[in-house]
């Protein structure tokens, strides 16, 4: 018998019995479509959470806290230490960064500012990926830098009124509204009381650029970017390291010539678990994305694995349907089967009917069951974070995603599907090769 004809034979009978078939389908539909949708839940939340930690954190970034010594303690990084970094092979770019170690007071004209001052190494920062909004960077000991959001806490005397409102933002008649671009700043350091008073200085700087505004929306850039000599000159007023004040229990510590922040930017992707490991054996303290990444799809891998196998279990019911759908076809096909023996088929094509007539079923019913899966997911996506925020009265995380379905949980779902339909159809098949002839002409099997 042609495969051809093995599939009208197969269309034909189940035409016979269409309210019985259709019901075993439906129920094959609900348990692929079950399945799905509730694995998508373990697919959407992380891909909500990859996404959005991607979003907090450069991917290609490795950040590099000390490296541990030989009496187990972890030291502040050099420039050995940077230079064996930059040696590593698949590296864009190391930063660094030296933090004064003190808050500087900062004015221009009648406005003023405490911020965090930073030297940074510009050429790897730009190889990095750094952008400035506006300006150019600095060329002279005296230039500087400012964050994008510098501008937003610069303010004038406020004469004893509350200058912050409700959500702690500056309010604007104390903001400063002019151009930062060429401004003279002045730069205010102290080392501490001395005969009961403040010993300080003033460094006049020039702002020439300010950087790129932060990629995340509750991200703030307020720092200035100063250079080394600049920090010299603060370390030979206080007489410390990064100009740290002191008192009267200070001990000269501390090293100016180690680095507070580095950061390794890898080439690519791919790059990145390598040169943490190779990091992580020259005993270095890292961290990247990566890693993260890594534990997070570990959890969520054991969580889509039990949501699928749950899943399982409602197929798994809709095929006891199946096997009592395929036995009753065997039943009432008996004379069919009759005849085809009595012709001549053979019982391996009698068996491959069968299976056939049930893969079908099964197929059908995944095909459904995906379309409806589809359809719930993006009700759930669209309705469900409508619901929680009137029931809860709160709003919910921007780009929060209850349930994704790849294409792969699609294929693994109706690869379940098919096999448990089979698997169902199997012990009818074979019972179908075992008729009697003269039984199955007489109607009595």
């Amino acid at each position: 018998m042609r495969l051809k004809d093995r599939f009208s034979f197969v269309r034909q009978n189940i035409k016979k019995n269409k309210v019985r078939t259709f019901m075993t389908i439906l129920a094959t539909a609900m348990g692929c479509a079950f399945l799905i949708v509730l694995a998508s839940i373990g697919y959407g939340l992380q891909q909500t959470i990859v996404d959005d930690t991607m979003e907090q954190q450069i991917v290609t970034q490795i950040d590099v806290h000390g490296h541990e010594g030989k009496d187990g303690n972890y030291q502040p990084l050099t420039v050995s230490d940077i230079e064996y970094m930059e040696s590593i092979e698949g590296v864009k770019a190391v930063t660094r960064k030296k933090n004064l170690q003190q808050m500087p007071v900062y004015q221009i004209e009648d406005y003023q500012i405490e911020a965090e001052a930073v030297v940074a190494d510009f050429p790897s920062e730009l190889k990095s990926g750094l952008e400035l909004h506006e300006g150019r960077l600095p060329k002279k000991d005296n230039e500087i830098v400012v964050g994008y959001d510098f501008a937003n806490y610069l303010h004038s005397e406020s004469d004893g009124e509350a200058i912050y409102d409700e959500e702690g933002k500056l309010k604007k008649e104390y903001q400063y509204n002019g151009k930062l671009i060429g401004k003279t700043i002045k730069m205010t350091v102290s080392k501490g009381e001395e005969a009961g008073k403040e010993q300080t200085q003033t460094i006049p700087l020039k702002i020439v650029g300010i950087t790129e505004k932060p990629t995340r929306e509750w991200m703030e850039d307020a720092k200035v970017y100063i250079s080394q000599q600049v920090l010299a000159e603060v370390e030979a007023f206080t007489g410390t390291a990064k100009g740290v004040i002191p008192d009267s229990d200070y001990e000269a510590e501390g090293d100016s010539n180690t680095f507070d922040d580095v950061k390794v930017y890898a080439k690519n992707l791919e790059g990145v678990e390598a040169i943490s490991n190779q990091l992580d054996d020259a005993n270095y303290a890292t961290y990247s994305v990566v890693s993260e990444m890594k534990q997070i799809n570990v959890l969520f891998t054991i969580a889509k694995a039990g949501l699928i196998l749950v899943g399982t279990i409602a197929i798994v019911i809709a095929s006891i349907g199946i096997y009592n759908t395929m036995t009753m076809a065997v039943t009432e096909r008996a004379p069919d089967i009759g005849i085809m023996k009595a012709i001549g088929a053979n019982p391996k094509t009698i068996k491959q009917i069968f299976l056939l007539e049930s893969s079908y079923i099964g197929i059908i019913g995944a095909i459904i069951g995906t379309i409806v899966a589809y359809g719930v997911s993006l009700l759930v996506n669209s309705g469900l974070p409508l619901i929680l925020e009137m029931a809860f009265d709160e709003e919910l995380p921007e780009g929060l995603k209850f349930s994704s379905i790849p294409a792969t949980l699609v294929l693994i779902a109706v690869g379940i599907c098919l096999l448990v339909t089979i698997l169902s159809g199997m012990r009818p098949a074979k019972r179908a090769t075992k008729i009697d002839v003269l039984k199955a002409m007489r109607r009595e099997v």
